[in-house]
């Protein structure tokens, strides 16, 4: 029985015949042979698809010449009716999207088995690892788009954001421009500024400026009210329409302390220049009227300390008892 088992089991394996004469020869050639089909069938593929390379290059040039014609356009209408950095960035977006949608045609033509459903579809997964990757420049972007049609603020106009005070020069796709009042370039991220509480100096064509001047407790509080008031209305710079005010605000023991409100242009150095011009009409008007305008008064308490200094003693600290005797 272990006879015709083992002679069983060896019956069941087979060994591959060897080749006889000329058969590795014919193996080689049949693989050259193969090669040689695949590589004309690649050439002739690539010799037919070079008309429509050719008609897909074409069709790029074509279109990146009328992205930038729908630029020009687009800037030349938009900057009639939008500010500066409107035109130029919303028409370099529109011009983007426009090249984009010839290269998609241009693929579609150069591979006609590609369905424009697929290619969407690569984008959605391509789009989503760029959103990724460069977050930040993306958000910032983004930014950049709401803040111009927005507007919260324009080229020109004079804003505070992030602590920094300026003249607003642009807003690009990345971030905004501003000039500060001493003449230095401050570059903040879209992002940033889109986040951010944003003080426009500019918004409206007049703001309200203010200061405060005291006068003795002596004097006429309504005809020094007067007096400040007719002073302001009549310097240049004053809008006359809020006009000026002045009024009580703080009563000392020894000044009473009015505050002065005027309107004037809202601009960093011509609030300024009417401000000076303002303060010094008052102070001459004040004068004229002969209402003194007195420095606040300081009561100081005679203790034994001084009146040791005055005599030309020796001055002790304060807090030192003047009765303290030296010890025996």
């Amino acid at each position: 029985m272990w006879l015709h088992a083992w002679t069983g089991e060896r019956s069941l394996v087979r060994r591959a015949p060897l080749p006889g004469p000329g058969q590795g020869d014919d193996d080689l050639g049949s693989a050259a042979a193969e090669v040689q089909e695949s590589a004309r069938s690649m050439w002739e593929t690539l010799v037919e698809a070079l008309p429509r390379v050719g008609a897909a290059l074409v069709m790029v040039a074509v279109g990146w010449a009328a992205s930038r014609g729908v630029r020009w356009v687009l800037r030349r209408a938009w900057s009639r009716r939008q500010t500066p950095s409107f035109a130029q960035v919303m028409s370099k977006v529109v011009g983007w999207l426009l090249l984009a949608l010839v290269v998609l045609l241009a693929v579609a033509v150069t591979f006609p088995s590609v369905r424009p459903v697929d290619v969407l579809a690569g984008l959605g997964f391509f789009s989503v690892a760029i959103g990724f990757a460069f977050q930040d420049i993306l958000e910032n972007t983004l930014a950049g788009v709401l803040l111009l049609f927005r507007q919260p603020f324009r080229s020109g106009d004079q804003i505070e954001v992030q602590q920094r005070s300026g003249t607003v020069e642009a807003i690009t796709i990345r971030e905004t421009r501003l000039r500060t009042f001493d003449g230095q370039l401050v570059i903040i991220p879209n992002r940033d500024v889109y986040k951010s509480a944003i003080r426009v100096q500019t918004a409206y064509p007049v703001r309200r400026l203010e200061f405060r001047v005291g006068v003795s407790i002596d004097s006429d509080l309504t005809t020094a009210t007067e007096v400040i008031v007719d002073a302001a209305r009549g310097v240049d710079g004053v809008a006359p329409e809020p006009g000026p005010t002045a009024m009580v605000t703080l009563l000392g023991s020894s000044v009473v302390e009015l505050t002065v409100w005027f309107w004037t242009d809202p601009h960093q150095f011509e609030a300024l220049a009417t401000s000076h011009r303002v303060m010094t009409a008052v102070k001459h008007r004040l004068d004229e009227a002969g209402i003194e305008m007195p420095a606040e008064i300081v009561a100081l308490q005679a203790t034994t300390s001084l009146a040791d200094a005055l005599r030309g003693g020796t001055a002790r600290p304060a807090g030192a008892r003047g009765d303290q005797q030296e010890p025996a």
